[in-house]
């Protein structure tokens, strides 16, 4: 079954299995809208009720109100406030935290197509590296004593299908592994208003893949920091727990601070391989000046505020630190502005829509990784 709900110029598409139980079907949309409302669990029930009302998603034995009851039973959900005067509501707990980014993960983790095999060498081998459980083949250069023999031979064999046996190059595969040497990474979101202009629902998406990205990091690369922050007038680090509550604000676009912010965290880190991710879909509107007003323009591309962009890349170059641009707008000017903003770091920039964010972001930290971990 597939719903579809279209409020406040957000339209909502959710495939639900035929084959869950009632609570399971249920939830699965729920974790979906909870993330969409910012984690308002009165709103995100309302839209429940109502592609209830469309699509009859619940039945006389199985109601909303039940689902509800069950989501208190299981503890996705708890009483707020001290219950005194005004009804309580509910908030979500930290277990229900832990699963919207296990579920971010799985949607954007699991569309990730294998990557080809054997294209980055590397001159870390034997301590210091950790098996994955997954298969290359073999190249020149890649130490022998990674070859796997079993999973060769048994190439050799199918290929050889009853004919005489031999053990060919291509046969061979060597178990691939990751390094433990540490990549700190700071990922920038931008939540000025644009993010949610013109009936797109821009922040969803963002909100996604850094509750992705976060959940892939800790249980994939441990040793491995990621920083999150936000920046609209100014900028201030979110924590893991607070993602998906992030909001949009009547802000605009302070990328200056949200980069220097950036470079702050990072030069705490007491590893050498760091990186800046940045996801945004438009143009730095925004400085805050000495005496803590702000000098704002939304007119087009400024000069003053460009210029201070460019020399934030330039710092963060000096210092070693690229930059990933991702820009989910494909206004003409934005582009030649993040080309040079990038050339000024020599660091990358993707113009993407929001379909496919989060699997580029997720094979850039891979890339990233296995090429800065030599």
């Amino acid at each position: 079954m597939k719903l579809k709900l279209s409020t406040a110029g957000i339209t909502f598409t959710q495939h639900v299995p035929k084959h869950q139980t009632p609570f399971e079907r249920l939830f699965e949309v729920f974790k979906e809208l909870i993330t969409h409302t910012s984690g308002d669990f009165d709103e995100a029930i309302n839209w429940l009720r109502e592609l209830d009302i469309e699509y009859g998603i619940t039945t006389t034995a199985y109601t909303i109100d039940d689902f509800i009851e069950d989501l208190l039973k299981r503890a996705y959900i708890q009483p707020k406030g001290d219950g005194i005067g005004d009804q309580k509501g509910m908030s979500l707990t930290a277990k229900t935290e832990k699963l919207l980014r296990e579920h971010a993960l799985k949607q954007i983790f699991g569309k990730l197509k294998k990557a080809g095999s054997g294209n980055h060498k590397t001159k870390s081998i034997g301590q210091g590296a950790d098996n994955t459980g997954e298969f290359k083949a073999y190249q020149f250069g890649d130490p022998l004593e990674k070859i796997s023999m079993t999973e060769s031979l048994r190439n050799a064999q199918i290929r050889s299908a009853g004919d005489e046996f031999t053990l060919h190059h291509d046969d061979l595969v060597v178990e691939d592994s990751y390094f433990n040497t540490q990549m700190s990474t700071v990922l920038m979101i931008d939540i000025s208003h644009s993010m949610i202009l013109y009936g797109e629902d821009r922040i969803t998406p963002a909100k996604k893949v850094a509750m992705a990205l976060a959940e892939f990091i800790t249980t994939r690369y441990p040793k491995d920091t990621l920083d999150i922050l936000v920046f609209g007038n100014d900028a201030w680090p979110i924590a893991l727990k607070d993602i998906p509550y992030l909001q949009v604000g009547p802000y605009h676009t302070n990328t200056v601070a949200g980069l220097a912010l950036a470079m702050d965290l990072l030069r705490r880190k007491k590893n050498s391989n760091k990186q800046i991710f940045m996801i945004t879909d438009g143009k730095p509107s925004c400085l805050k000046n000495s005496d803590d007003t702000y000098y704002k323009n939304s007119n087009g591309l400024d000069d003053y505020i460009v210029d201070k962009c460019y020399n934030m890349a330039r710092q963060a170059r000096k210092i070693h630190i690229p930059i990933t641009t991702f820009m989910i707008a494909q206004d003409p000017y934005l582009k030649k502005f993040i080309r040079n903003f990038t050339e000024a770091n020599k660091g990358k920039a993707f113009f993407t829509g929001l379909k496919g964010l989060g699997e580029m972001i997720f094979e850039d930290y891979e890339q990233n990784r296995k090429k800065r971990l030599r």
